[in-house]
């Protein structure tokens, strides 16, 4: 049975919209910072993360609008397709997200008669919408400031607090994104909220956080680093393309779904097609890594006096034994916690590719259920 959305949950979304106007504020207030103190590039890069993820999401939220209101007759904001294209130029379609949630939640939860399925719908666009941003400027954001810290010694108040609204943004987008799986799920009985939601947050954020800290590493070991990364995401969107996803209705939007993934491997496995993907996932944490572990040994041999600095030891530390904290959280979740339905129930997921009227929130489900 699926859960209802109750007031708690509502709560959680009015926390979700304060980590995200804060995560973005702080932003642009850095990007400000580093401007009157004379770091152009510093500024330009830090508000170049902030507009290429807010640019990429509210394409989708706009499309999504359009195909919710299209194929099922949704239209309760009551919006024209003149304001809806205003309000997503204007960057502003996920706020706008969230107070129509909040609104239309509150009062179907004062009056008990606001359907249940409507609202999770909301709740699951607005979780892929922040789950596509943590990739998109969250994480990069992340290691821009990761690195001038520790290649340039620069250190500032705004600077901390910039980072760790972050880092809460990428906790909260994971452990929301989970939420919404589990309360859509309808086919599965078994799904317990607690343990399972601290031991998938554990496995994403001790698999992120290494990759995080490695690739500050290969840039500041050369900033032509950034090309090599700029290769993986290239492989990672062709991948995308060879697999020929079908998430989204329209081939502009599809095409730029799967450069997104490209963005989103760098970091994490994305199953991009709700296959079984064991031997793939396996590959790809080999390499990560690998990958991930060669960052400080080549910053050792190529720039030695790297390891007089006092943050080097305890970054090869964490990088070790996060990564293998993370892979043990991995295999705990998906051996004894993941969520699995029976044969037949697998099969209608499965099937949903080819049903004249497969919702978003089906095809999302549908990519996220398996391994």
């Amino acid at each position: 049975m699926t859960e209802k959305f109750t007031w708690f949950r509502w709560l959680c979304t009015v926390f979700g919209l304060l980590f995200y106007l804060g995560d973005t504020g702080s932003d642009f207030m850095l990007s400000v910072q580093y401007f009157r103190s004379g770091h152009l590039i510093w500024a330009i890069l830090t508000l170049v993360f902030v507009l290429v993820g807010s640019v990429c999401i509210q394409a989708f939220s706009y499309a999504w609008f359009k195909d919710d209101k299209r194929n099922y007759e949704e239209d309760d904001m009551g919006l024209s397709t003149c304001h809806l294209i205003g309000i997503h130029v204007l960057q502003i379609g996920i706020f706008t997200r969230f107070l129509h949630l909040l609104k239309k939640s509150f009062k179907g939860l004062r009056s008990g008669q606001e359907e249940q399925s409507q609202l999770i719908g909301l709740a699951t666009d607005l979780s892929m919408l922040r789950m596509f941003e943590m990739f998109l400027e969250s994480i990069p954001q992340l290691i821009l400031q990761a690195y001038i810290i520790l290649e340039h010694n620069h250190r500032s108040n705004l600077q901390y607090i910039s980072m760790a609204l972050s880092f809460l943004t990428i906790a909260w987008a994971t452990v929301d994104y989970r939420r919404c799986l589990r309360q859509s799920l309808t086919h599965l009985n078994n799904m317990p909220s607690g343990i399972p939601t601290v031991v998938y947050l554990s496995y994403k954020i001790f698999t992120i956080t290494p990759r995080i800290l490695s690739l500050t590493l290969f840039i500041m070991l050369s900033t032509f680093s950034t090309v090599t990364m700029a290769c993986i995401w290239l492989l990672g969107t062709i991948w995308a393309f060879l697999e020929e996803t079908s998430f989204c209705t329209s081939r502009a939007l599809e095409h730029l779904y799967r450069a997104v993934v490209g963005v989103i491997l760098m970091f994490t496995f994305f199953n991009i097609k709700g296959e079984n993907t064991r031997v793939h996932m396996t590959m790809y944490y080999f390499l990560n890594v690998c990958h991930n572990l060669a960052a400080p040994v080549l910053l050792f041999l190529l720039k030695p006096e790297s390891e007089r600095t006092d943050y080097f030891l305890p970054i090869i530390f964490f990088i070790l034994v996060s990564n293998l904290m993370g892979l043990g959280f991995l295999g705990l979740y998906y051996s004894l916690l993941h969520p699995r339905g029976s044969g037949r129930e697998e099969m209608e997921v499965d099937g949903m590719e080819h049903e004249p009227k497969t919702t978003r929130l089906q095809r999302f489900l549908q990519i996220h259920c398996k391994i």
